[in-house]
């Protein structure tokens, strides 16, 4: 059993054969699928698929990307979209600095609120991070003082130093596709050396399609290649890593397990 834990079902390059991108995910022996938001305008598309497909669930949030756009997004908003039975997750939220397609204050800003209703409601942080590793950990530190809460980095690819702190402060880090990379070496290397009860798989689906699917549109199938190759990288049977992979994404994502 393997669960893609990051998928945008709802995107250009998946939308248009939705029930057809499910059926060969299964087929392929994907058993779960967590459908992510990223601006407040999808939540009720997201929410909507969860509800129709048992084995699909979802996150609402903001991706920093959008930041600019959700400056009046309230907690209570927040609060209320997380009730839907369905919602396991916050998110994705966080901080890039490499588009700086916002202000970065305000990405900071939208990035507690969601941290907040986290700590309120023990469903984790999705936590997208791209060139903002320092500002990241540090409001990490700030807001983990306050009060504990889950939280996971998506689709990592940033440096070992930042892998070991956000490990130290008891986040989950979860690969995709990227890892097959041949470029990817040092995320190889970190991707061999994780913990085994903090390490999850994704596709992040359309994008980021792994060897030996690269240049096509992602899907949620794929994230059984990543699976394999994760698993070589470890020495271990790809069966293993599933079974893994799968606990920790019911042990993170409680609220999928009920």
């Amino acid at each position: 059993m393997l669960i893609d834990s990051h998928c945008h079902l709802e995107y250009e390059g998946l939308i248009e054969d939705q029930a057809g991108v499910l059926d060969r995910a299964r087929q392929a022996g994907i058993e779960g699928f967590l459908n992510i938001s990223t601006k407040r305008s999808e939540w009720d598309q997201v929410v909507g698929t969860a509800a129709r497909e048992n084995d699909v669930w979802a996150s609402v949030g903001i991706h920093p990307h959008n930041a600019d756009d959700h400056t009046d997004l309230t907690l209570d908003e927040l609060r209320e979209a997380v009730a839907h039975p369905k919602v396991v997750a916050i998110g994705e939220t966080g901080l890039d600095y490499f588009y700086d397609k916002s202000d970065r204050n305000v990405q900071q800003d939208l990035f507690r609120r969601h941290i907040t209703v986290a700590r309120e409601t023990g469903l984790p942080v999705i936590i997208h991070t791209r060139d903002a590793e320092d500002d990241t950990a540090a409001i990490l530190e700030d807001e983990l003082g306050k009060g504990n809460f889950p939280a996971l980095i998506h689709c990592f690819t940033a440096s070992a130093e930042f892998g070991r702190k956000v490990l130290d402060l008891g986040l989950t880090i979860s690969l995709s596709g990227i890892v097959t990379f041949k470029n990817a070496k040092e995320l190889q290397e970190i991707a061999a050396e994780l913990p085994a009860d903090r390490i999850l798989v994704e596709t992040d689906s359309p994008f980021l399609a792994p060897v030996p699917h690269r240049g096509k549109s992602c899907e949620p199938a794929y994230v059984r290649n990543t699976a394999e190759f994760v698993a070589e990288l470890r020495n271990e049977p790809v069966d293993a890593l599933a079974k893994t992979t799968t606990e920790n994404f019911f042990r993170l994502f409680s609220k999928a397990a009920q």
